[in-house]
């Protein structure tokens, strides 16, 4: 009796031994809930916060606070950070605004295309292009597009938009956008105000297929729309001669979208630096809410960390943890739960 009671004990410890412990891999994937916020790292938070102000119509929420100290240092991969930060918002879109004071990082690449897959944007709704355009250029702003343009009606998806790409003052690429009637959302039809929100943000990726791998099986966000975009108006919006686009937008239950810019042609896009940190001027950053960021830990789904862990962050950021990782093609994305 005394024979068999050993051998149970030990055949129990063999099955507890060959079975795993809990861990990332039993973690709950990461369901996106909402795109919180669209962040950008800028040279000087008190000029681009005018312009965000002045020219756009955006209001800051609260005053700007200063971060340091270990976690957002682990949380952005930078070391000895030290930054302000602006939070601002255009209708039930916000945006995030972060000048690294140390370290401080490189200016935004002066000879970018709209095709380099470091490109990333937002899309402002006008409720009147004309008069955006005309505020736009009463402002001085920098051209991106040789001016608005009205996408064809050949094109179901996009046949009626009017759009203008323009620079601020770093020089980050920005959209506005107007939607004719019966596209996009409903409330993009009021005529409330000038500038209305943000609809999307949009990022230059190499293969959709990749990247979906990483926003829609990966984060959970869904596909809402896909189509393909070529002529002469989208060469002279995107000012890439050529440009031939897969457009894929994908979206949570709430916030901007996402939308993945794929070009089919020209295919000399270049890729994001290896070294880009979160300093660097040509950093954007896409804050996604969801349950568990512990399970990006186990399966980053073709990108890679940033974050060497879950970070547990401070009550100001407005999330309790988060880590931040990128993308197949280099964007980041801070992965937050509440």
């Amino acid at each position: 009796m005394r024979a068999r009671s050993l051998v149970l004990a030990l055949l129990a410890l063999w099955l507890g031994a060959a079975t795993p412990s809990a861990g990332p891999a039993d973690v709950p994937a990461f369901r996106a809930e909402a795109v919180e916020s669209i962040g950008v790292t800028v040279a000087n938070l008190d000029v681009s916060t005018r312009f965000f102000v002045d020219v756009l119509g955006f209001t800051v929420d609260g005053t700007p606070a200063e971060r340091s100290g270990r976690p957002f240092e682990l949380l952005h991969g930078v070391f000895g950070a030290r930054a302000r930060v602006a939070r601002l918002h255009l209708g039930a879109e916000r945006l995030e605004l972060t000048e690294y004071l140390a370290p401080r990082g490189r200016p935004f690449p002066a000879d970018t295309r709209g095709n380099d897959r470091w490109f990333q944007h937002i899309a402002i709704i006008t409720s009147d292009m004309a008069a955006a355009y005309g505020r736009l250029r009463e402002h001085g702003v920098a051209h991106a597009s040789t001016g608005p343009q009205r996408l064809p009606d050949w094109n179901p998806g996009a046949g009626g938009i009017r759009a203008y790409y323009f620079r601020d003052p770093d020089g980050h690429f920005l959209e506005v956008l107007q939607f004719p009637p019966g596209k996009g959302d409903p409330r993009w039809q009021t005529r409330d105000a000038l500038f209305l929100g943000i609809d999307h943000t949009a990022i230059v990726v190499d293969d959709t297929a990749r990247a979906l791998a990483f926003y829609r099986d990966g984060l959970g966000l869904s596909v809402a729309g896909q189509g393909e975009n070529y002529g002469e108006e989208q060469e002279h919006l995107n000012n890439v001669f050529g440009a031939r686009l897969r457009i894929t937008t994908l979206r949570a239950a709430s916030g901007p979208g996402i939308e993945l810019l794929h070009y089919l042609a020209p295919r000399d896009g270049r890729p994001a630096p290896l070294d880009l940190r979160a300093s660097d001027l040509a950093h954007w950053q896409t804050t996604v809410r969801g349950g568990t960021p512990q399970a990006l830990l186990a399966d980053q789904h073709g990108g890679g960390l940033v974050s060497p862990d879950v970070v547990a962050a401070d009550p100001a950021s407005g999330f309790a943890r988060g880590l931040v990782l990128r993308d197949p093609d280099g964007h980041a994305i801070r992965a937050v739960t509440r």
